[in-house]
């Protein structure tokens, strides 16, 4: 008997480990993805006849806007120094002028980088009388964005399916747990207990095997997110405490919840039975 429960709370834990394990999975995607956008930058040409105070100004304006991440000015010649160690050439001297302008790179909170975000803003710096242009990659932010939607979506359905494969799969063990139990629960029926009587001993058997099964898959994730953070460079910084703490709530919770639902209504088909239908 003690078997079969046994198996019961080793299953829940399971379970809830690997639904636990693709809730981290979605929270660190998640992190991946605002990095990735916080990456991309905007580069505000600015006029060779712009005045200091008006850059300054609008410099100071950028600073403070709720759409900025982060912003900083470079100038022609960091600008030049910059794209000859990329070209590995000096241009300059083979030129013999700087042909680049001075500039702002803006790099935008993530949930900015949309297209039709980034074309307002694009409208408002090329309005000023100081900006000359506003580059960014427009077909690379589109298919970016399109990607990590799909990705978005994938996972989503991801969850979906885990969710009902471990609903089913906690619903087997806590209903061939109870099959063992069918004896006993007509004879108590036979002798005239009532089915709330019957109940509730195993209700309250089956949130405690909730709670063990969830606290042990807490563990095990708790375990090995510590160990990844190990071998992983940078992946301890990506973790949020307060997202890690709704994440083994929702993962206790669903543990409750689905314990006592898959007893409740595996108890209410054995209550119902006719005691010739125990043996099939």
């Amino acid at each position: 008997m003690r078997s079969s429960y046994f198996s019961v709370v080793i299953s829940i834990s399971l379970v809830l480990f690997v639904l636990g394990l693709f809730g981290l999975l979605i929270l660190n995607t998640q992190e991946i993805t605002r990095s990735v956008k916080e990456n991309f930058s905007l580069t505000i040409l600015l006029d060779e006849d712009a005045s200091k105070a008006e850059v300054n100004q609008f410099f100071t304006t950028l600073q403070v806007a709720p759409y900025t991440r982060e912003v900083q000015i470079i100038s022609k010649e960091d600008a030049a120094e910059e794209l000859k160690q990329t070209l590995d050439e000096d241009f300059v001297d083979f030129l013999g002028y700087n042909p680049l302008r001075d500039g702002i790179e803006l790099r935008l909170k993530a949930e900015e980088l949309e297209v039709s975000k980034l074309e307002n803003l694009q409208a408002d710096f090329e309005a000023r009388d100081f900006v000359t242009e506003v580059v960014y990659d427009k077909l690379l932010i589109e298919k970016m964005n399109e990607n990590l939607k799909l990705l978005s979506y994938g996972l989503l359905g991801g969850a979906v399916l885990l969710t009902l494969i471990a609903i089913a799969l906690i619903n087997s063990s806590i209903r061939l747990a109870i099959y063992s139990k069918r004896f006993l629960i007509k004879t108590m029926q036979l002798v005239g207990a009532t089915k709330n009587f019957i109940r509730k001993p195993f209700l309250l058997k089956s949130l405690l095997h909730g709670i063990i099964g969830s606290v042990m898959a807490v563990g095990l994730l708790a375990l090995l997110l510590y160990y990844l953070q190990q071998y992983v460079p940078g992946l301890a910084e990506m973790q949020k405490i307060q997202q890690l703490i709704l994440l083994a709530a929702g993962i206790i919770v669903s543990g409750l919840v689905i314990s006592l639902s898959c007893t409740f209504f595996a108890l209410r088909k054995y209550l119902n039975l006719k005691t010739d239908q125990l043996y099939f």
